[in-house]
């Protein structure tokens, strides 16, 4: 790879939210470094949130230390994106 080309790892976080809290949480993790959309949404999940790091670890970082240790989720389901 030549230099200045960065490399980026995204996944989309789906998570369940203690009742009635989904608003509040989306609201919180949209302003975690990293997370570049949170919405609050309807069906078997509560958020659906889309989340960028420089590498796997510091993506793994975000949501294992940042996401997951807001007050209201819990349970997240993590998917890497490939393509």
């Amino acid at each position: 790879m030549g230099r200045g080309v960065s490399i980026v790892v995204s996944a989309f976080v789906f998570l369940e939210c203690t009742a009635g809290r989904s608003k509040d949480v989306a609201k919180q993790i949209s302003s975690i470094p990293g997370v570049r959309l949170s919405h609050a949404v309807t069906g078997p999940h509560d958020i659906i949130a889309f989340v960028e790091g420089s590498d796997i670890n510091t993506l793994g970082i975000t949501i294992i230390s940042k996401i997951q240790a807001v007050s209201g989720v819990l349970h997240t389901t993590t998917n890497v994106v490939i393509e």
